[in-house]
């Protein structure tokens, strides 16, 4: 896309792309009112400031003109080896959102291809993320960026008959 440019977001930044992460709330809240708060959105604000500071995380933007249009909030997380998993290195994206007025645009595709390089120049292989099941736009992107399934979440309401 002309003009976008994708890159460490500044401190300056951050009030913008929790625009677009309240966005992405509202989507959750949304697609699971069972679980996400309505009032939640006071609480997890601040949270971009947290993760911007920290040594081992980065807040990525992607901006048109100037211009946030899309962020990412990603980890780099190195796990011990345990008596049940080899010792864990890769890259998390904990966040991902592009503002609702500038999708289906190749913002999305630029971000991903920004978080693999700063995995890359940072020593990691992997990147991981995990997403919720009701939002099928998501698993389509990233399913045609590349990532595949590797571990599940179930559930079930106490009161589910079984059928076996």
């Amino acid at each position: 896309m002309k003009n976008l440019v994708v890159r460490c977001a500044k401190r300056e930044e951050l009030e913008a792309v929790n625009k677009i992460r309240k966005q992405v709330n509202e989507v959750h809240v949304k697609g699971c009112p069972d679980i996400f708060r309505e009032d939640g959105w006071e609480f997890i604000e601040p949270f971009v400031y947290t993760r911007f500071e920290e040594e081992n995380s980065e807040v990525i933007a992607a901006a048109i003109e100037g211009e946030i249009v899309g962020f990412a909030v990603i980890q780099y997380i190195e796990k011990p080896e345990s008596p049940y998993n080899k010792e864990r290195k890769y890259c998390h994206i904990e966040e991902f959102g592009v503002d609702e007025n500038h999708r289906r645009k190749g913002i999305a595709a630029a971000m991903i291809d920004f978080v693999k390089e700063a995995a890359k120049k940072r020593g990691f292989k992997r990147i991981e993320l995990d997403m919720w099941e009701f939002n099928d736009g998501a698993l389509s992107f990233y399913e045609r960026a590349g990532f595949k399934t590797f571990r599940r979440f179930m559930e079930c309401d106490v009161e589910t008959k079984e059928t076996w």
